[in-house]
Parts: C-alpha cells; sequence; structure tokens
C-alpha cells in the first residue's frame, strides 16, 4: 500500500471525501504546496539575532500620568504646555517630574489624568539647550494607548467566543498564531535581507496552514478553500510584482519606508511594498474561498442530485454578490487609507490626476485592484474544485462538512 492511499484510508473518518483519482489528486496538489510551505520555512527562517539600526535605537519609554498641564509661552510666539507627572514605572516610580512640550498637533490635547508614555534623556546633569534653559529629564513621547486597545481587544475575544462558541475558539486561537507567524518569521525574515515577496507567500502559506485545518477541519471543503486560496495568491503576488515594476513605485512613500532605507541598505523597498499587498490580500481570499466552498456543500445538501453543472452555477450566483460586497469592503479601505494624503493635495490644488498619480495613492490603488483581481479570480476557481469534489461524498460527510463551518 503507498503512502498516499495509507493516508486516505487513516483519514477516511476525518475527511469527508471518498476515494477517487480527483480526490487523489487534489489530495497530492495539498500535500505538495504543504511540503513547499515547510520547506520554504525552513529555508527563509531567520536563526540569529534581528537585525538593528546601526548608531540608532528607539528610546525606551516608561509610562507616566499626568498631574498637571499649564499653557505657557514659548520662543517663536509658539504655544506650548508645561507638563507634571507621576512617573508610574522604572526606578523612578511614585516620584514627579516636570517637562515642557512644544507646540505641535496631538500631543496639545493632553490634560489631566491622561496616561501617556515618557522617555528619559541621557543628558550630563546640569545639560542646557541651545536657547540656555536647562534641559528636562523627562521628554514626551507618546499618549498610552495599550490599556484601551486591551479592553477592546478583550471585547472582541469575548463576542467571538459568545457567538461562535468553540468554533469561535479556534478561529481565536488560529488568529493568534497567524500574528505569532508575522512576529516571528515574516518581519525578522525580511530584516535579515531574505527576499520579502518569497517571504510574504511563505507567510502566507504558512497561515493557512495553521489557520484552515484548525477552523475548518479537514476535508472537501478545506481541501478546495486551500487550493483555491493558493492559486489566487500567486496570481496576487505577481501581479502586485509586475504593476509595482511597471508603475515604477519604489516602496519610498512614508516616513517609515525612508528610514527603513536609510537604515537597512540591503532591503528591498519595492519588494517590501509587494510583501504587504500579498498579505493584506489574504484576509479577503480566504473569506470569499471558504464561502464559496461552503456554500456547494450546502447545496449539494439540500439537493444531493445536483451534479458539477447545478452546484457550479449555483454557487457562482451567490459569489457574485459575495464579490460585489468584498471588493467594495477592500477598495474603500484602501482608500481610506489615502484620506489624508489626498485631503493634502486638495488643499495644495493638485488635480485628481495629478492626487492619484502621486506614489502615496498609487500604491494603495494597485494594492487594492491586485487584491481585487486576486479575488474574483478566486471565486470561480474554488467554486470549480469544491463543485467537482462535493458530489463525491457521502450525505453523512456532507453533514459533518457543513457543520465545521465557522465563517
Amino acid at each position: 500500500m503507498s503512502v498516499e492511499e495509507q493516508f486516505w484510508g487513516a483519514s477516511q473518518r476525518r475527511l469527508p471525501l471518498s476515494r477517487s483519482p480527483l480526490v487523489n489528486l487534489m489530495g497530492l496538489a495539498v500535500a505538495v504546496s504543504i511540503a513547499f510551505t515547510v520547506i520554504g520555512l525552513v529555508e527563509l527562517w531567520p536563526h540569529d539575532h534581528t537585525i538593528r539600526a546601526r548608531g540608532f535605537a528607539f528610546p525606551k519609554t516608561i509610562a507616566a500620568k499626568v498631574l498637571r498641564a499649564d499653557r505657557v509661552p514659548c520662543q517663536g510666539g509658539a504655544t506650548c504646555r508645561r507638563v507634571s507627572v507621576e512617573l508610574l514605572e522604572g526606578p523612578a516610580k511614585g516620584k514627579t517630574s516636570r517637562f515642557t512640550i512644544i507646540g505641535s498637533v496631538g500631543s496639545l490635547a493632553i490634560g489631566r489624568g491622561d496616561h501617556i508614555r515618557v522617555y528619559e534623556n541621557k543628558l550630563p546633569a546640569g545639560a542646557v539647550s541651545a536657547a540656555g534653559h536647562k534641559v528636562d529629564r523627562y521628554s514626551f513621547s507618546d499618549f498610552d494607548r495599550r490599556s484601551p486597545m486591551l479592553w477592546l481587544a478583550i471585547a472582541f475575544a469575548s463576542l467571538l467566543l459568545f457567538t461562535g462558541r468553540l468554533h469561535g475558539l479556534r478561529a481565536l486561537i488560529g488568529l493568534g498564531l497567524s500574528l505569532a507567524l508575522v512576529i516571528e518569521f515574516v518581519i525578522p525574515a525580511i530584516l535579515h535581507g531574505k527576499p520579502p515577496v518569497e517571504v510574504a507567500v511563505v507567510g502566507a502559506f504558512a497561515v493557512m496552514l495553521v489557520t484552515m485545518p484548525l477552523s475548518y477541519g479537514l476535508g472537501a471543503k478545506m481541501i478546495s478553500a486551500w487550493l483555491g486560496t493558493a492559486v489566487s495568491l500567486l496570481l496576487a503576488a505577481g501581479l502586485a510584482s509586475g504593476a509595482a515594476s511597471l508603475a515604477h513605485l519604489s516602496g519610498v512613500s512614508s516616513d517609515e519606508s525612508i528610514y527603513l532605507g536609510a537604515t537597512q541598505s540591503g532591503l528591498s523597498l519595492r519588494g517590501l511594498l509587494v510583501a504587504g499587498m500579498v498579505i493584506g490580500a489574504l484576509g479577503v481570499l480566504v473569506d470569499l474561498t471558504v464561502s464559496q466552498a461552503s456554500t456547494v456543500v450546502a447545496l449539494r445538501r439540500a439537493n444531493p442530485k445536483l451534479g458539477f453543472t447545478g452546484l457550479f452555477s449555483g454557487a457562482t450566483e451567490v459569489g457574485h454578490d459575495h464579490i460585489a460586497a468584498t471588493v467594495n469592503t477592500l477598495v474603500f479601505a484602501y482608500a481610506g487609507a489615502t484620506l489624508p494624503v489626498l485631503l493634502i493635495f486638495s488643499i495644495g490644488g493638485t488635480s485628481f490626476a495629478d492626487a492619484v498619480n502621486g506614489e502615496a495613492v498609487a500604491e494603495q490603488i494597485i494594492a487594492a485592484l491586485v487584491g481585487s483581481i486576486g479575488l474574483i479570480a478566486s471565486m470561480p476557481i474554488t467554486t470549480a474544485l469544491a463543485a467537482l469534489l462535493a458530489p463525491r461524498m457521502s450525505d453523512r460527510q456532507l453533514a459533518q462538512a457543513g457543520h465545521a463551518h465557522t465563517h
């Protein structure tokens, strides 16, 4: 008995599939893509310490609570605030300190009772500024946003568990593993000079590997959704690379990218831009492919007489509505990201044609179009794969596949 036959024989009770050459072929395709993912993780995984920028590091911040914030005049007629804070962390915990915030958007909104982050100025005691004033020991870094984000995350997790129960727990675990892959693999690998696009593709496949079986189980739904997502993701990656090259996108359109370019000379900013497009497209692709596979399974359960043609046409009708809604979601998400840039162009009297030609806006437009094309292509691909597999499932197996859906 071959290894493949042993796999399908041992998995017969778990996989909602019956034996057939087509099932074996698709299963082999999934196995090959999984092997590609594992090999890619081994080859691209960074094994040493994370690279740091030479000669520069962000200062370590500590928590503080604002006790008082008074408006004071500054040189040049600017408005500043003299702030008194209580330090909540570090060796000086419980002590108070004062510093001045020079007028800037956002920071002047600071008020009594606010929780902020400050950093210590590493200067000799008694150091003075160019204006002859004594340098404050601490300076304002930013507002402390961790507590609101934590409570929002708790609300999200609680609602997911309350509504999804066991399926919600699986989805939550999958989300955590996905974020861990991005933090522990994708980001360090790119910083170590690995090709960003290859890292993004392998990372996306790894996310699929840990989330799809966990959230949707094994079987026709997972196999068709996996293959449909994989093909569409590779298509999106190719389109993103080609479009970035044809449009002469450099990847240098933000302060963050300029900083990366200055501190990481071996990093391809264009490759990083394309990698971001690939990662950004993954979520909507999985959403659509799983939904289409589930639709096919539901149609087959409702009418066991439906064959490939009936299943494909019925699920495609549903897919058209889903595509329209998801594409709108994707486009408006990217449009929201470019809204401040468009406002700046509008204030400066720039025409719409010139505004969209700017790299900061063009990047978002191309990302939205690439994601949308991959999304549209994934619908017929996944629907066809699921329509081929569903007729080879028994009624009991169809019921199991339907219960596994957590969308």
